[in-house]
């Protein structure tokens, strides 16, 4: 009963971040995303009793995360063209025409970036702080921000350019 409360305050908690960062993986693909949220959070579910608190549970939903939607792009062999209106979700319709094709030209930018730098740029659009990123990925947080700063510097050059 304990388990069910706890997993049900985690999916609570988390589903919103995990739903996004599934949405940022599959180029907004609603469907795809809400797949593998799914099967996200079962693996969540089933592999409750094994987390050790080795580390915070946030990281490790997030790597339970990002391994599953590395393993479903390569399953599915996931290339499905950018459609970048799918991005865009607006909530007030007095945006300015020219900030809307800023952030979709934003969007398509980080669509064009390798997954695990896309994986990065996305958690940190989620606010995850960085040294939550870095023990995610597995790197220092010295080489966390010199990733950031590259990433940034290829998302800069591209809205600019239109390439990476």
């Amino acid at each position: 009963m304990e388990r069910d409360i706890f997993f049900d305050s985690l999916y609570k908690s988390y589903f919103p971040k995990v739903y996004r960062l599934c949405k940022g993986y599959f180029n907004g693909d609603h469907d795809v995303a809400s797949d593998a949220t799914q099967e996200i959070f079962i693996k969540v579910w089933e592999n409750l009793p094994k987390f050790r608190n080795e580390s915070n549970i946030s990281t490790w939903i997030f790597r339970i995360s990002s391994n599953t939607c590395l393993l479903y792009l390569r399953k599915q062999s996931y290339k499905k063209e950018v459609h970048s209106n799918q991005f865009v979700e607006r909530t007030n319709e007095d945006y300015a025409q020219e900030t809307d094709e800023q952030l979709l030209q934003v969007y398509d930018c980080i669509q064009k970036l390798e997954p695990t730098s896309k994986l990065i740029i996305m958690m940190v659009l989620e606010s995850v702080p960085y040294d939550k990123i870095a023990e995610i990925i597995g790197i220092s947080d010295k080489t966390l921000r010199v990733r950031i700063h590259r990433i940034k510097t290829k998302l800069t050059k591209c809205v600019q350019n239109g390439k990476i």
